[in-house]
């Protein structure tokens, strides 16, 4: 039934241009906006919709976007530069950076988690 339509994820926010101004000025990604949502234009040009909740919203507690980077202490480097604040998940054992060494401990990849201005979990992560 599915197997030819395009589908695409999406996460709700609680004020579409304060996301707007991160996606786009913080994260450098493309981003336009038609309806009052936002549409996020990630590599290999699967959109991934942005819609408002307002006071409805409530923060996804799991990581809504993955973005793979080449040097992952290069990339929280240049996010906390940025103004990016990084989580420190006790549980996880990350280090001062909020970098959990997954290779380290075999455990996948190394990645460092962040919240957007609505409170959703993104993450990067080292290829």
């Amino acid at each position: 039934m599915f197997t030819e339509t395009k589908a695409f994820s999406g996460f709700s926010v609680d004020d579409v241009p304060r996301a707007k101004q991160f996606y786009s000025d913080v994260l450098g990604l493309r981003v336009t906006e038609e309806h009052g949502m936002l549409t996020l234009h990630i590599a290999g040009e699967r959109p991934v919709l942005v819609y408002p909740k307002g006071e409805q919203h409530t923060p996804a507690s799991f990581t809504v976007l993955n973005f793979p980077v080449d040097d992952i202490d290069e990339a929280v480097d240049e996010l906390t530069r940025r103004g990016v604040r990084f989580e420190h998940y006790d549980d996880f054992g990350a280090d001062d950076k909020g970098v959990l060494r997954g290779k380290a401990k075999q455990m996948g990849p190394d990645i460092a988690w962040f919240r957007d201005p609505a409170g959703n979990v993104l993450a990067v992560l080292q290829e």
